[in-house]
């Protein structure tokens, strides 16, 4: 592009948008029919016209007394008509008096007046508002009415100025405006004249450009200056400072917070010297209130001074950051007695160590059968890393039924997986949507009954273990990554898991684990679906306890968990469409369909054939779904393959 584009140095001011040159004030400016000949509109001023061009500077008064056609003034009901005076002619001259160079502008000039014809009887109003008109056009900086007495009668000759031709734009103070934007604006006007009405339109497209993101910005100022050069003056309110204010949960008064500032500066994308963004502050508050350690957040910008810049002012109220916590749960286990599966929890938790959002969580979870003890302390954003590196380190025991593969036992003795973990994980996110996790994991599992005893076959003589010792050994390298478009369960998202035994000692685990989840959510009205497919495959020697089991709530419905099949590999497909019904209360229909691809005679033992489940399956059926304060509360009617029908009762998203 020819088009000379520049940027200076960035100014801060916020004035008002009324913009271009100052008139004259009326003891300046010539007179025609008793008005002023300046244009009212404050952008452009007008120059005095040529001496030698004679003028009338009393028509008003010399022919106060003529009518339209020459005669008297006329009255109606008492009042007196605007005094006319009739034109014999009307002309389009430049300033000094002579024919235009370029007749397309001369015609711009004629085509804006509507009033001033020859042989028309005028009022002072009339030609004012035609000299408005040529001005209003955008081509010409100046208008001058020049009234001329001829013997064939008044001339009426508007000496008018056109604008330069446009050679290039000086922008100052558009620091986050974007260059092409303004290249494109201009891009077809280089070597024409300058149109103002263009220009005009510009300024509403950057002040348009500022609204749409919610920033602080605008154009304060324009000025056309010699040579044709188009001078914008754009006003950005940049951030000053960023302070905050922590208040009192119950008074609301100012009090002393626990909170480290610098852990929370560190989460805000608004920083000092952007342009303030009522959007980024308003992503700013969301993002202080997912750290779980603020009760209420807000930003209030305040003017800094006569800077033109803004001060933001943070208001924080803390939350309680320790206490004690009780709940219950469903697991996912089959066992007997009247509280089958049903689980109490128990947990003590710190969300606010040290004032730098890290968390302690020791918790207890104990079922008829299943246990976990698991102390975890997480540091959401090491302190330190510029890339928002996150780090767990958990230790747990957990004991949990062994059902899933190894099926209930025709004995009374049922099989309890025993594992005890110890972790460390390091997460980040890598781009927008995009996160990793890795990690390391040493882990001892192996079986016993309800009675605590060790066991290493069930009751159908298949192992339990890999190594065929009481215990298999591993150490875990873990890789995965998460993308997902919201925060919402129901929005789309991909899970891919890489697990790696590393054989540390000659009888540790060695083993390859690969799995991957992915959801599609699709919105149609208040109809909502969404697909979802699941995958995994084991290559190496793995615990069969471990193997994929297919069937029950979160996999496929209509079976019980585990009971379609338990293999080295697996895929599960799913498909459910949810309808709000009333309130919290949504309806649901579905369906499922899972496979072990023919896997499950590769498991140690081959735990599933002695079973006979069948590898594959599904199942299909409605429930309501029920939103509350322990999580979405699931009720379905399922019927398999089989023509067997079941009920399911969670708490939880699906997984």
């Amino acid at each position: 592009m020819d088009t000379a584009l520049s940027r200076s140095d960035h100014v801060v001011r916020f004035e008002a948008s009324s913009i271009f040159l100052k008139p004259f004030s009326p003891s300046q400016s010539p007179s025609l029919f008793g008005f002023p000949t300046s244009l009212l509109s404050p952008i452009f001023r007008f120059f005095t016209p040529p001496t030698h061009f004679p003028r009338l500077p009393f028509l008003s008064t010399s022919l106060s007394a003529t009518g339209p056609a020459g005669g008297k003034q006329r009255q109606h009901h008492g009042k007196v008509d605007e005094e006319r005076v009739l034109i014999s002619e009307v002309l389009i001259r430049n300033k000094d008096g002579e024919e235009l160079e370029r007749p397309d502008l001369a015609s711009e000039a004629e085509m804006a007046l509507k009033s001033c014809r020859p042989n028309a009887a005028l009022t002072a109003k009339e030609v004012q508002d035609d000299v408005n008109r040529i001005i209003d056009s955008g081509y010409f900086c100046a208008c001058m009415p020049v009234a001329v007495d001829t013997r064939d009668g008044i001339r009426l000759v508007f000496q008018v100025e056109p604008n330069q031709d446009f050679r290039g734009l000086v922008c100052e103070g558009a620091n986050v405006l974007p260059s092409k934007f303004l290249e494109d604006a201009f891009r077809d006007e280089y070597g024409k004249i300058v149109n103002v009405r263009h220009i005009h339109g510009v300024v509403s497209a950057i002040d348009g450009w500022y609204r749409e993101r919610d920033l602080f910005g605008r154009v304060s100022d324009i000025d056309i200056l010699s040579g044709g050069i188009v001078k914008l003056q754009v006003s950005e309110a940049e951030v000053n400072n960023i302070s905050m204010r922590f208040l009192d949960r119950k008074t609301g008064e100012p009090t002393v917070g626990k909170t480290k500032p610098e852990t929370i500066l560190r989460q805000l994308t608004t920083k000092k010297g952007q342009v303030y963004s009522l959007l980024q502050g308003k992503r700013d508050v969301e993002t202080i209130l997912t750290m779980g350690i603020m009760e209420d957040v807000s930003i209030i910008p305040q003017p800094a001074g006569d800077t033109g810049k803004v001060d933001l002012v943070m208001n924080l109220v803390e939350r309680v950051s320790r206490g004690f916590s009780a709940g219950g749960g469903i697991s996912s286990g089959i066992t007997n007695g009247p509280l089958s599966g049903l689980i109490g929890s128990f947990a003590y938790s710190h969300r606010n160590v040290f004032g730098r959002n890290k968390k302690l969580n020791l918790s207890l979870e104990r079922g008829q059968i299943d246990s976990i003890y698991r102390i975890n302390y997480t540091d959401p954003w090491i302190d330190g890393d510029e890339k928002r590196t996150s780090s767990s380190f958990t230790i747990q025991n957990s004991k949990t039924p062994g059902t899933l593969v190894h099926g209930s036992q025709q004995s009374a003795r049922n099989i309890i997986i025993d594992r005890v973990t110890a972790s460390i994980e390091f997460s980040r996110p890598f781009r927008p949507k995009w996160s990793g996790t890795s990690g390391i994991t040493f882990q001892r599992a192996g079986a016993c009954d309800d009675r605590g005893e060790c066991i290493i076959r069930d009751s159908h003589n298949c192992p339990l273990t890999a190594s065929g010792n009481t215990y298999d050994d591993c150490l875990l390298a873990k890789v995965e990554t998460v993308y997902s478009d919201s925060g919402d369960h129901g929005s789309s998202m991909f899970v891919f898991n890489i697990e790696q035994g590393i054989p540390v000692l000659s009888d540790w685990l060695y083993f390859s684990r690969f799995n991957t989840r992915a959801r599609k959510c699709i919105e149609f009205g208040r109809s909502r679906l969404v697909l979802s497919i699941s995958g995994g495959h084991v290559v190496g020697n793995f615990c069969p306890h471990e193997a994929f089991g297919i069937g029950g709530i979160n996999s496929v419905r209509g079976y019980e968990d585990g009971s379609v099949g338990s293999g080295r590999s697996y895929v599960v497909g799913s498909g459910e469409i949810s309808h709000p019904l009333y309130g919290p209360v949504e309806g649901v229909v579905f369906a499922d369909y899972g496979s072990d691809l023919g896997s499950g005679s590769t498991v140690a033992g081959d735990p599933a054939g002695a079973r006979r489940k069948p590898g594959s399956g599904y199942g299909y059926g409605a429930g309501v779904h029920v939103n509350s304060p322990l999580g979405p509360l699931r009720l379905e009617y399922a019927i398999n393959d089989k023509k067997a029908i079941r009920f399911h009762f969670g708490v939880g998203q699906r997984n």
